[in-house]
């Protein structure tokens, strides 16, 4: 296994709650799987600021921000039953992978943790 990128990313929580209260936001910027998983959640600013850091630190994990055709709706953050999170990769993501870095194994890993003030995401990307 060959480690490709790291990402990291901090967001201020406070931040995220004026913006989710704001026209379109989560609908710009979270997937559908996002958005019905956050119907359950009480905190909601906590539940979008962690995923918020985790996409942005996917694609600096990546080398290619948001652009290069991947957009934030195109990166979704899932959780198993444990509550590990992991980020489900659609077939553009696949096709950026493969075209880049000339593979189609690979493994991302995710920690994502938060604080009264701030949220954290941590990405590390492996080719198999």
């Amino acid at each position: 296994m060959k480690l490709v990128g790291v990402g990291v990313d901090i967001v201020e929580n406070s931040r995220l709650n004026k913006l989710i209260l704001k026209k379109n936001f989560i609908d710009r910027i979270f997937s559908k799987i996002e958005i019905l998983k956050s119907k359950k959640i009480k905190k909601k600013y906590l539940y979008f600021a962690k995923r918020f850091a985790a996409k942005e630190a996917f694609v600096k994990s990546l080398g290619t921000g948001i652009s290069n055709g991947i957009n934030f709706k195109d990166i979704s953050i899932i959780n198993d039953n444990l509550g590990k999170p992991s980020f489900y990769i659609n077939e553009k993501i696949r096709k950026l992978i493969k075209k880049k870095y000339k593979t189609k194994s690979f493994n991302f890993f995710l920690s994502i943790s938060d604080e009264k003030k701030y949220s954290i995401a941590f990405v590390i990307f492996q080719k198999k």
